[in-house]
């Protein structure tokens, strides 16, 4: 999933309390309009989900992420589909692809350079791109509030074990697909309120996105820290029995033209 050197994924969590990642993805799909014979490369792929929906129609498509543990969950979920494991920075393949798409992964690499580079060199003249990702704004009060609590219980400075987000603005992504050489044909940047499973929804997701600065705080700890995130969230983010978080998505379609 993420471009996030030497730290693995839960990919059973990931599947049990975190499906609406793949899910929400289903209508990207419908934008990208794979079509038989066509080679799509899935760009993060996850668990797998989304690379069987695009492989549906009858194009062939390559799933690649850098996490280990998300690809053998892949292969066992859809052994008939060839899955890889390689970095969002850094890959290449000796036949282009029509279309590359990227699922709820790029806010997860940096340099994104890197990987807009990548991704207009896999593709054919007129291959087309296609994405979503955290925009401008996304989770914004939760990443206020994680900023807020993460040092009062893991101690001081563990603010810099917050993940490192790559929310840009339309104006930022278009350019920087420009100056890459692809070119934007539309992009949109738009809020969705995002339903979190369960009572839960809220631990679990920080558990799964924020693993590094839980890990930090002391185990004796944690319960205190997860109430104090909950009371301060709960007035915005909780509704009708169910945490929701604030998403902001930005969807981009670009084409490369040379």
């Amino acid at each position: 999933m993420a471009a996030d050197a030497g730290k693995s994924w839960d990919a059973r969590l990931y599947d049990d309390k975190h499906a609406f990642v793949w899910k929400h993805g289903a209508s990207l799909v419908e934008l990208l309009e794979p079509r038989a014979g066509e080679r799509i490369l899935d760009l993060g792929c996850g668990t797998g989900h989304l690379t069987a929906q695009l492989a549906q129609v009858g194009a062939e498509v390559i799933g690649i992420d850098q996490d280990g543990a998300m690809i053998d969950e892949a292969r066992r979920n859809y052994p008939q589909l060839r899955f890889e494991v390689a970095d969002a920075r850094d890959f290449s393949f000796p036949e282009p692809f029509d279309g590359v798409f990227s699922n709820a992964v790029l806010h997860w690499v940096r340099p994104p350079e890197a990987a807009v580079r990548c991704i207009r060199n896999v593709l054919k003249p007129g291959g087309r791109f296609v994405a979503e990702f955290g925009g401008q704004g996304n989770v914004g009060r939760i990443v206020d509030a994680l900023r807020r609590l993460i040092g009062r219980y893991a101690g001081a400075g563990a603010e810099r074990l917050l993940p490192a987000w790559y929310y840009p603005s339309i104006a930022e992504y278009t350019g920087l697909l420009e100056r890459e050489g692809l070119e934007p044909t539309n992009a949109i940047l738009f809020p969705r309120r995002t339903l979190l499973e369960g009572a839960a929804g809220l631990r679990n997701w920080v558990t799964m996105f924020v693993r590094e600065g839980v890990a930090a705080i002391p185990g004796e700890r944690r319960e205190a820290f997860f109430s104090a995130l909950e009371d301060e969230l709960r007035n915005e983010l909780w509704s009708e029995g169910a945490w929701y978080a604030d998403y902001r998505r930005l969807r981009v379609v670009a084409v490369r033209t040379t």
